[in-house]
């Protein structure tokens, strides 16, 4: 975790401009003033704009392994019920996190920014770092969940989707929110979320064909 302030500062100013403007339109001047610093501080502590992009992918990664870290380290050695309970467990991290964090509408939007680029930097890095051993390791607990092949297509995509549904309460936040009747997401509602999304795993889980 970065504990210098004025590094902090920069990671979250640029995560937010990278995210609603894109990297190459993002003024580094903007984000040195949202910040609180002069533009120089980039480069003193990043080496640059691209410093900055991949030290904000680092604190992605961060931020989304502080959801996801209480994975065992020995999936096949649990139970099903015991698997279940630790799915069960990351859907409501999940859930408050995307909901119930001030930092999940930064984070969101930049990831979709660099997930539009093919060739970004910072999905290569993402990817290696974190979403690949993490997939992999959730895919085991489903595996032990289920007695389903861990690296079968239909595991796999059940965890992207897993996942995917609850991305989906941040993303379409507008959306939800206007057809749902809330002002926001107030607890009732992140609440009623989680209980949807438990209920959509359980069926997953009992599913023959998933």
């Amino acid at each position: 975790m970065d504990l210098h302030p004025t590094r902090t500062a920069l990671i979250a100013a640029a995560m937010q401009r990278f995210g609603q403007d894109g990297f190459e339109a993002a003024s580094t001047r903007a984000i040195a003033a949202a910040a609180g610093t002069n533009i120089s501080s980039i480069a003193y502590h990043f080496g640059g704009k691209e410093g900055l992009r991949l030290a904000c992918a680092d604190a992605v990664a961060e931020r989304i392994g502080r959801v996801a870290r209480p994975l065992p380290r020995d999936p096949a050695s649990l139970t099903p019920q015991q698997a279940r309970a630790v799915l069960r467990r990351l859907v409501h991290r999940i859930v408050t996190f995307l909901i119930s964090t001030a930092e999940a509408q930064d984070t969101v939007s930049f990831l979709l920014r660099e997930l539009a680029q093919p060739d970004s930097p910072v999905l290569d890095r993402l990817y290696l770092a974190l979403i690949e051993p993490r997939h992999r390791a959730l895919c085991a607990v489903w595996a032990a969940a289920t007695g389903r092949e861990a690296e079968s297509v239909d595991v796999r995509l059940a965890v992207f989707a897993l996942v995917g549904q609850a991305a989906y309460f941040r993303l379409a936040a507008p959306i939800v929110q206007r057809r749902m009747g809330w002002t926001g997401y107030p607890p009732e509602a992140a609440a009623a979320i989680a209980r949807r999304l438990l209920a959509n795993l359980d069926a997953a889980l009992e599913a023959k064909d998933g």
